[in-house]
């Protein structure tokens, strides 16, 4: 019997366990494959809380509705019916500008205007700004196939204000990234798309709802908002990718220290004192062969060394957790994987009683960097969701770190949340104690796709071809987001499995 390994246990890990186990199965192939978590807990990035009636995201609280493979999960999970939009009566963006806030104007998609009116009324942009954003029509295309950074490409098009007040916090914002160093090609293909196919942003982005207005009449149901989520907190994916993997299939607190290859086999070995210890119901309540009793039993012995032998080895660690992994068996591809930056974030989540609070009503406010403020958005989570709270108290998550702003992350947890609330006081002038707060922070848990990344990722995939078997997911290379992570975990798992049954 064919058996893999796959390390870490966030949801890249958790959905190419779930692929590679439903996906051997549909195809009539045995294996035996074993998830190895170094945490007390799984889930990665995705974390939710239910605390004194209050529903709390502590890393991503929401995936985008235009990636289908996060709602494709879920319905086969059968948490079709817990899906939920966005409150759109509250639907709106503030953006801080000269120390004001500033309605986004409507139309404008991403950083894209689709409509004049609201872009010509707006007290956003200056006129002059207002005038080279609607004059992007008439720029002509670069036609060239070199990478550009996202702050030369808007300026290009748009204009430095489209740059300094849009892009830059709402786009760049999303990968809590710096917009002078950010690959086009690599975190928004589609942009360049767009200007590849009409020549202008505007074109393509008027194409694009045209195009989706007609799928929407074909299909039935309501629309989906931009932003989805669970009923109870994203958590709740993870909780039923767990359920049908089983507990044998996974073990927590294990930690792994190395990888080896040889003779077609690899060897997964396990730092000491991190060696999965069963208890005897479990031990005794499980097969011989099963990859519950390969923990215990097959994880040999030398010394003081522990490993487990696979066949397959699938990592789905952070790109600097993986180099490290891989130091004996390829150090060329682990000086590359040391290449791929990372930043640190953290969400500081406020509850204030809502007699006490006044919010404008949107979904939160992004903050531009020339702003020089300590947050770089907040998100009214009361708002944006229904049910994250009851109705006499309002929610706040504010973002902090990020390329900016990162030594932030290093504030303890007051400081952090007396830090979050004169942000708020001085933004939005709320002065009221918080009822709850709470911080979660996430260090070196943001990959950056810098300038090269994609010839990054080419050299990568040619020099994993010297290592059949082993392979690499999640999304610190082809794509940012829990969709792209379920994506990368579906290929990977197919990837796996023909290298493990080639057909003949």
């Amino acid at each position: 019997m064919k058996r893999v390994v796959i390390i870490g246990g966030g949801i890249s890990g958790l959905s190419t366990a779930l692929y590679l186990k439903e996906q051997a199965a549909s195809a009539g192939h045995e294996i035996e494959y074993l998830l190895i978590e170094k945490g007390s807990r799984l889930g990665g990035n995705i974390l939710t809380e239910k605390v004194d009636g209050f529903l709390l995201e502590g890393g991503p609280d929401c995936f985008l509705s235009e990636k289908p493979w996060t709602a494709q999960l879920c319905r086969h999970l059968g948490l079709g019916d817990q899906i939920m939009p966005t409150t759109e009566e509250n639907k709106g963006t503030f953006v801080l500008s000269k120390g004001r806030l500033h309605e986004m104007p409507e139309g404008l998609i991403l950083m894209v205007p689709t409509k004049i009116m609201p872009l010509i009324a707006t007290s956003l942009f200056s006129w002059l700004g207002k005038l080279r954003m609607g004059l992007e029509i008439f720029i002509p295309p670069r036609h060239s196939k070199e990478d550009e950074t996202l702050g030369s490409f808007v300026r290009r098009r748009l204009g430095n204000e489209a740059l300094d007040k849009i892009a830059e916090p709402l786009v760049a914002g999303v990968h809590a990234g710096d917009p002078e160093t950010m690959s086009m090609r690599a975190s928004f293909p589609k942009f360049m798309e767009m200007e590849d196919e009409h020549g202008s942003l505007i074109k393509g982005m008027l194409a694009r709802m045209r195009k989706a207005k007609e799928v929407q009449r074909a299909s039935a149901g309501p629309r989906p908002t931009m932003f989805m989520t669970l009923k109870g907190g994203l958590s709740e994916m993870i909780n039923a990718i767990v359920s049908r993997l089983g507990s044998s299939s996974i073990k927590l607190n294990t930690a792994v220290s190395r990888i080896e290859e040889k003779d077609g086999k690899y060897f997964v070995y396990l730092l000491p004192g991190t060696v999965p210890i069963l208890r005897q119901d479990e031990a005794l309540s499980v097969n011989r062969d099963s990859p519950l009793s390969l923990a215990l039993s097959s994880a040999r012995k030398s010394g003081t060394v522990h490993y487990i032998e696979a066949d397959s080895v699938i990592i789905s660690t952070p790109a600097h957790i993986s180099s490290s992994l891989l130091v004996e068996l390829d150090n060329p591809l682990s000086e590359k994987l040391q290449t791929i930056p990372y930043v640190s974030t953290a969400t500081v989540t406020l509850a204030f009683n809502a007699s006490e609070v006044k919010l404008p009503k949107s979904f939160g406010f992004v903050i531009p960097r020339v702003e020089e403020r300590k947050i770089m958005a907040a998100t009214f989570t009361s708002r944006k969701f229904a049910g994250r709270c009851s109705d006499e108290y309002v929610m706040i998550r504010c973002f902090v770190g990020g390329s900016k702003n990162e030594y932030l992350v290093d504030l303890d947890d007051k400081e952090m949340v007396d830090m979050a609330r004169g942000e708020l006081r001085d933004i939005i002038g709320i002065s009221a104690e918080p009822v709850l707060s709470r911080v979660y922070r996430w260090r070196k848990a943001m990959p950056q796709y810098t300038i090269g990344h994609l010839e990054r990722m080419r050299w990568i995939s040619g020099r994993l071809h010297q290592h059949p078997g082993l392979y690499l997911t999640g999304s610190a290379y082809n794509g940012i987001g829990i969709s792209d992570s379920i994506r990368e975990g579906e290929i990977t798992a197919k990837r796996a499995l023909d290298y493990l049954f080639p057909k003949r």
